[in-house]
């Protein structure tokens, strides 16, 4: 963590009071302060977001801020007004190329990559270079988190102590889509903001083999109904079990007749993929998998659900901050009625 960081952030002091000590503690321990390690410091910004910013699995950075813009503007205010009663200047960083903001504008832009020192160097290091898509391992076996102890059954990361399960990571607000199905994954991943490769172990060949990618769920249900309106694109060349598609999707619209026709469409479809890598493939038509199938569509897209999860609440604390409106949605879908937008 970097130096002068604190788990209270600023809720018991002032923010210019905040600002100094924790830009004071950077400047004598690295003799420059950048807007990104203040942010740590303010406990606006988890590190292991940042970490997953630069390996290219988060669009733009303040996706991950736990505060919004006006304070986070305060804050880069407040550091700017402090490097000029110290006499410090601006440098510019390299973060090769990533973005801070969801809008992207020049000006905001250039504020988070301003770093303030006496001098040009030393400077940070650049980032690494990046993958165009970064690699997961598929857990094997049961394992533990070395980071939060739990033993998550999803896909990991790999680093010298251990696995981190993708919570931990800051990759919890992607979803696992199977290989399998050539045209889904390829636009799925052409419409993801971010993607991420899954790889399993083979041991008997020694090798490891793709399974699947970790997308955002938007992006599957998008590329799901370009794929079912796509009139070249019969069941066969889908390679999606279009019998199990049309069973989730029947019951869909009988346990939800409100939701959408293409979103239940989508919905199936992608529930018909994960079931077809699923050993017990039947279970995916069953009532309480089609609910579960219909919730998490809603958490991940109508709420703030993977936003949360970016700003690094713990999983089961932002399905409790989304349960009301993902409850009024299943209710009004339930009674026959569509929201509109």
């Amino acid at each position: 963590m970097s130096a002068g960081a604190t788990t209270l952030g600023v809720a018991m002091t002032d923010l210019d009071d905040a600002v100094t000590r924790i830009a004071e503690a950077n400047l004598a321990d690295q003799q420059f302060v950048t807007p990104v390690e203040l942010l740590i410091g303010l406990n606006w910004l988890l590190e292991s977001r940042v970490h997953a910013w630069l390996g290219g699995l988060v669009t733009s950075l303040d996706r991950c801020l736990r505060v919004d813009e006006t304070e986070t503007a305060d804050a880069l205010t407040a550091l700017q007004s402090w490097a000029r009663r110290h006499g410090l200047k601006p440098w510019e960083t390299d973060y090769a190329g990533l973005h801070f903001t969801a809008g992207g504008r020049v000006e905001d832009e250039r504020r988070f990559r301003t770093r303030w020192a006496r001098d040009e160097h030393p400077a940070p290091k650049p980032p690494p270079p990046r993958c165009a898509q970064p690699n997961i391992l598929a857990a094997e076996r049961t394992w533990e988190c070395n980071a939060c102890g739990g033993e998550p059954t999803d896909p990991l990361l790999r680093v010298k102590a251990g696995g981190i399960c993708l919570d931990c990571t800051g990759l919890g607000h992607l979803v696992f889509l199977p290989s399998g199905d050539a045209n889904l994954t390829r636009r799925t991943a052409k419409a993801s903001g971010v993607t991420g490769v899954v790889y399993r172990m083979n041991t008997p060949r020694r090798r490891y083999e793709r399974q699947g990618i970790l997308v955002e769920l938007r992006a599957v249900e998008l590329a799901a109904r370009q794929c079912l309106e796509d009139d070249d694109l019969t069941p066969r060349r889908l390679r999606v079990d279009d019998a199990l598609r049309r069973v989730i999707a029947d019951h869909i619209r009988a346990q939800f007749p409100g939701c959408p026709p293409l979103r239940a469409e989508a919905i199936a479809f992608y529930a018909a993929v994960r079931g077809r890598a699923r050993r017990n493939r039947g279970n995916a038509a069953d009532p309480g998998s089609v609910l579960a199938a219909v919730t998490n569509s809603v958490r991940r897209i109508d709420t703030d659900y993977e936003r949360l999860l970016l700003t690094g609440l713990e999983r089961a604390d932002a399905e409790r901050a989304v349960q009301i409106r993902v409850d009024d949605i299943l209710r009004t879908w339930t009674s026959g009625a569509t929201l509109l937008d």
